[in-house]
C-alpha cells in the first residue's frame, strides 16, 4: 500500500472542483453556506475562491447575508463560464436551446421543416435556430453541444446514417461539422431514442418495477440500470440500456428494430415496418406511420399491432435481459395500445414488466439538454484546473 500523501496542487484542485459543483447546484452562495455543504474548512474554501475568482470562474453578486455575526458575500458562477447548446432535429422540425451551468435555459428557437425535407432544407433549419439562440448568447462562449436527430447517427463521425425505409433525413447530414464556428467544445450527436431513453433513466422509470421479472407485478420503486426503451411514434426505434449506460454499438446503429423480422397481421413473417403498410397505417407517399390512424385503431388493428410488437420485444428480452421495457412515443404510450401490449407480453416465454415513459413531451430534448449541461459543467472544472484550456 502507498504511503504517498496528494500533492498540494491536487487538493487544491479538489477543492476548487467542489466550490465550482457546488455553485452549479445553487443560484449564489457564501463561503460559509460552500464550507457546511462540504465539510471543508473556511479558510480553505476562501482559498479556493480567491483562485476561482481570480481565474474569472467565480463572481461577487453584490448582495451580503443577514442575521447574527458577519454579513457573508454572495457568489456565484461568472457568466463567462459560458453555455452549452442543445439541438434536437425531428420531421416536424428543428428546436435549439443555450443552457447555462445551473441548468437554465437561457434561450430557444424554434424553425419548422416541411415534411420530406432532405439533407440541405434541415441543414439550413439547424444553421437558423442555432443562429437565432447565438444572438441571444451575445459575446458569452458556447462551450459544449448535445444534438438529437431522428434518424439513426454514426457513431465515430456523429454523421447521420440512411437505412432502408428510413421515413425522415438523409444520411449526409452532419451535425457537428455545422455547429463548428458556434461551438468551441466538444459536440454529442445521437439518435432521438437513445437520448429519450436517457431522460427516462434520469427521471427514474423503475418506479413500481417487479424484482422478480413477472409482467405487471408491483414492486419496489427507483431507477433501473437495465430496461429496454422502445418508440413507437411516426418512426420506430429502441434503445437498450445496460448497466446504466446505452449501448449504441458498433456502428451506432444498436436498436434499429424497423427489420426486425415479427408476426405481421396475416400470421406470416415480415419485418415490423412492413406490418404498419398491411394494416393500411403508412402516411401516404411514405414510410413513415399515420400516428393518428393508430391512436383511432379499433380493438383487432391494435391487437394485430401488439402481437407485431410482442414479437421485437421478445427478441429484445432474449438478447438483452431487461428489468423492464418502456414505452414511448406518441402512439406507443397510448392507453389502449399499452393495455393490449401488456397483456400479450403476459404470455411471451420470458414475462417482462411492461411500463409507459414517463419523459414527454420531446423527451429527447430533455435528454440531450442533460448531456450538454454535464458536459458542460465538465468543461468548466476542467478550466478551472488547466488555465490553458480556458
Amino acid at each position: 500500500m502507498s504511503s504517498a500523501k496528494p500533492s498540494l496542487e491536487l487538493l487544491r484542485s479538489l477543492t476548487d472542483e467542489h466550490v465550482l459543483r457546488a455553485l452549479m447546484g445553487r443560484p449564489r452562495l457564501t463561503r460559509a453556506e460552500v464550507a457546511a455543504l462540504t465539510g471543508i474548512s473556511k479558510p480553505t474554501i476562501s482559498e479556493a475562491f480567491r483562485r476561482l475568482e481570480q481565474a474569472g470562474a467565480v463572481v461577487d453578486t453584490g448582495e451580503r447575508s443577514h442575521g447574527r455575526g458577519r454579513a457573508g458575500t454572495y457568489y456565484s458562477l461568472s457568466p463567462a463560464c459560458g453555455l452549452a447548446l442543445v439541438v434536437s432535429i425531428t420531421p416536424q422540425g428543428v428546436v435549439a436551446e443555450t443552457v447555462d451551468a445551473l441548468g437554465r435555459v437561457a434561450a430557444a428557437a424554434e424553425v419548422p421543416l416541411d415534411r420530406g425535407t432532405d439533407a440541405g432544407g434541415a441543414a439550413r433549419g439547424v444553421v437558423e435556430a442555432v443562429a437565432a439562440v447565438a444572438r441571444e448568447a451575445g459575446t458569452l462562449r458556447v462551450r459544449a453541444a448535445a444534438v438529437s436527430a431522428a434518424d439513426p447517427v454514426d457513431r465515430a463521425s456523429g454523421r447521420l446514417v440512411h437505412l432502408p425505409d428510413s421515413p425522415f433525413l438523409v444520411g449526409d447530414l452532419d451535425p457537428a461539422s455545422l455547429l463548428r464556428g458556434v461551438v468551441d467544445g466538444p459536440v454529442l450527436v445521437d439518435n432521438d431514442v437513445n437520448w429519450a431513453a436517457r431522460a427516462e433513466q434520469a427521471a427514474e422509470v423503475g418506479r413500481a418495477v417487479s424484482r422478480t421479472g413477472a409482467a405487471g407485478a408491483a414492486g419496489a420503486a427507483g431507477p433501473s440500470d437495465d430496461f429496454v426503451y422502445l418508440y413507437l411514434d411516426e418512426g420506430l426505434g429502441c434503445a437498450v440500456v445496460t448497466d446504466g449506460a446505452v449501448r449504441r454499438g458498433h456502428a451506432g446503429l444498436a436498436g434499429e428494430i424497423a427489420h426486425v423480422v415479427t408476426t405481421g397481421p396475416d400470421g406470416r413473417a415480415m419485418p415490423l415496418t412492413e406490418v404498419f403498410a398491411r394494416l393500411g397505417l403508412r402516411r401516404e407517399g411514405s414510410t413513415a406511420i399515420e400516428v393518428e390512424a393508430v391512436r383511432a385503431a379499433d380493438g383487432v388493428t391494435l391487437a394485430a399491432l401488439a402481437t407485431a410488437v410482442c414479437g421485437v420485444l421478445s427478441a429484445a428480452v432474449a438478447l438483452a435481459d431487461p428489468e423492464m421495457v418502456v414505452v414511448g412515443g406518441t402512439w406507443g404510450r397510448h392507453a389502449a395500445f399499452v393495455a393490449e401490449l401488456s397483456r400479450q407480453a403476459a404470455g411471451l416465454p420470458r414475462p417482462v414488466h411492461l411500463v409507459a415513459a414517463n419523459v414527454g413531451p420531446r423527451p429527447q430534448l430533455a435528454g440531450a439538454r442533460s448531456a450538454a449541461l454535464e458536459r458542460l459543467r465538465d468543461v468548466i472544472v476542467d478550466s478551472a484546473r488547466d488555465p490553458a484550456a480556458r
